[in-house]
């Protein structure tokens, strides 16, 4: 069954105990998140009930530090749909507002309790902290949580080449354009979604049809080209190429695009919502002298990528 999803807490009906519920930003769901989130669903399978996410939006510190918030790798919308895949049945996203803010960490067990009655366990990692001034961690929350019935369940970091995985770590990366420690760390491809729009058909003109896709994330990838696989709602991955940015040589563009060009039939038009897989940085973005000089790079891109993905020259 597809989980429930709800946009507050207050939406949420009377549910039934036992409510096992994974807390946190939970940004980019990465491995350490995975540890977290499974022994909600561990406990949930164990105790015939049910496993669930709370995560917030916008994130904390667009509330605590408007003047530098973290920049985010996901919203609420794919971060659910990688949710669905662990198996979550509720996803809840509560809006983070300053009242939030100011929950006394003390009284935040009790505050989830007052709004989920079925609430009987919690599931966090170790570095979490809650409550007004962050003042709240994990110790205090496991003895909040026994005062009020809660168990309370503390994973431990998960490790990638020596150093605990981190959302932190993951953003980094991403502008660097190291996609395959992005996705050793996620434990799964890096994607991005989104429908696709009319361009101004420049691909065409150079021998490259393209799929524009409007997709900028506050934390993405380094802009350049990539080797992707990019998938539909149905049916096969097909390869190509992309190229994530600004577009310099053919167009002065403020806002990032995605633009994808699949190798042999592209089965896609405008309007179709699609999946791209990142592979491999294959090169920074950079502006050409002219647009014969910019067919030939993408010729040399495309062969590039063909071999990145195991495919033969075109």
């Amino acid at each position: 069954m597809p989980p429930e999803v709800f946009a507050s807490l207050a939406a949420v009906p009377p549910y039934p105990a036992p409510l096992h519920l994974a807390v946190g930003m939970f940004d980019g769901v990465h491995r350490g998140h995975q540890a977290v989130i499974q022994r909600a669903l561990d406990a949930a399978r164990t105790s015939g009930g049910t496993a669930g996410v709370l995560t917030f939006w916008p994130h904390p510190s667009v509330v605590l530090r408007p003047a530098a918030p973290t920049r985010v790798m996901q919203d609420p919308a794919a971060k659910a749909e990688v949710l669905r895949g662990l198996g979550m049945q509720l996803i809840l996203t509560e809006p983070f507002s300053a009242g939030i803010a100011e929950v006394e960490a003390r009284g935040f067990a009790a505050w989830l309790r007052a709004r989920l009655p079925g609430l009987a366990g919690l599931y966090v990692g170790e570095n979490f902290r809650f409550g007004r001034g962050r003042r709240g961690d994990v110790a205090l929350l496991a003895q909040t949580g026994r005062e009020g019935g809660i168990a309370v369940v503390v994973a431990p970091p998960v490790l990638w080449e020596g150093a605990p995985v981190s959302s932190t770590r993951i953003r980094t990366l991403l502008a660097a354009g190291e996609m395959a420690a992005v996705a050793g760390m996620l434990g799964r491809p890096y994607v991005s979604q989104g429908p696709v729009v009319t361009g101004k058909r420049l691909g065409r003109t150079l021998g490259f049809p393209t799929l524009n896709l409007i997709w900028s994330p506050p934390a993405g990838p380094r802009f350049g080209v990539y080797a992707v696989r990019v998938r539909g709602t149905s049916g096969a991955p097909r390869p190509g190429v992309a190229n994530y940015g600004l577009r310099p040589t053919l167009e002065q563009a403020t806002d990032p695009r995605l633009e994808l060009h699949v190798f042999g039939d592209c089965p896609w038009a405008e309007g179709a919502v699609l999946s791209v897989e990142w592979e491999r940085f294959l090169r920074p973005e950079q502006a050409f002298p002219d647009v014969a000089a910019l067919r030939v790079q993408i010729q040399l891109d495309c062969a590039a990528a063909r071999a990145v993905l195991g495919l033969p020259p075109a």
